[in-house]
C-alpha cells in the first residue's frame, strides 16, 4: 500500500476542518503547518459564542458576510491565543485566500500557501504573494475524497430505491437496499 503524501494529507485535514464550518455560504478549513506537524487548524465560523449563520443566516454587508471569521485568520488566531510561532510555517487552505487573509498570512510569515480549489483569487493577493517571496501551490485532493455532499446523495439513494421497489422484483430490491446502506453507513453511528 502507498502511503498518503504529505500534502494529501494536509489538504485532507484542511477539508475535515471545513466540515465544522458553520457559514452557509461556502464551508472553508485551513492547517497551518510546520515541520510536517500541524500547528494549528481553523474554519469559517461565527466569533464565540455569537449567533451563527447556520443558525440564522448570513449577515452581508457589500457581498460579504461580516459575522464570519475566515479559516485562515482563525488558525493564526489560534497560534497567536496559545503563543504558537507561525514564522516559516505553511498553511494548507481549501480554498484559495482572500486578500484580507492573504496579507495576515504574509504578516504572519508564513511561507507557503497549499490551497485546493480557486476561488475568486484576487490578482492584488497573488502581487503580494511575489513580492513578499510566499510560494503559492495548487493542491488537487486525490488520494481521499471527503465528501461533502454525501447526505444529499445518500437520501437521493434512497428515493431511487423506494422508485424502483414498485417495478422490481422484492429480492433485487433488499439487494439494492443493503448496498446502499453499506455505501453510507458511518462506522459507529449505528445507521
Amino acid at each position: 500500500m502507498e502511503r498518503i503524501s504529505w500534502d494529501q494529507y494536509f489538504m485532507a485535514q484542511s477539508q475535515l476542518l471545513a466540515l465544522r464550518s458553520t457559514c452557509t455560504r461556502l464551508m472553508v478549513g485551513a492547517s497551518i503547518v510546520r515541520d510536517k506537524r500541524i500547528i494549528a487548524g481553523g474554519y469559517n465560523g461565527s466569533v464565540s459564542g455569537s449567533v451563527h449563520c447556520i443558525d440564522e443566516g448570513c449577515y452581508v454587508v457589500d457581498g460579504h458576510c461580516v459575522r464570519t471569521v475566515h479559516a485562515e485568520a482563525n488558525a493564526l488566531l489560534q497560534c497567536a491565543k496559545f503563543g504558537v510561532p507561525t514564522d516559516d510555517a505553511d498553511v494548507y487552505v481549501t480554498h484559495f485566500p482572500c486578500l484580507q487573509c492573504s496579507k495576515q498570512l504574509i504578516q504572519a510569515g508564513i511561507k507557503t500557501i497549499y490551497y485546493k480549489e480557486d476561488y475568486r483569487n484576487n490578482e492584488y493577493a497573488i502581487q503580494l504573494f511575489k513580492e513578499a517571496g510566499v510560494a503559492v501551490k495548487k493542491v488537487a485532493l486525490d488520494y481521499l475524497a471527503v465528501d461533502l455532499n454525501y447526505r444529499e446523495k445518500q437520501q437521493y439513494v434512497n428515493e431511487l430505491i423506494e422508485k424502483l421497489s414498485d417495478r422490481t422484483d422484492a429480492q433485487e430490491v433488499v439487494q439494492l437496499k443493503a448496498r446502499a446502506e453499506a455505501l453510507f453507513s458511518v462506522p459507529g453511528s449505528g445507521k
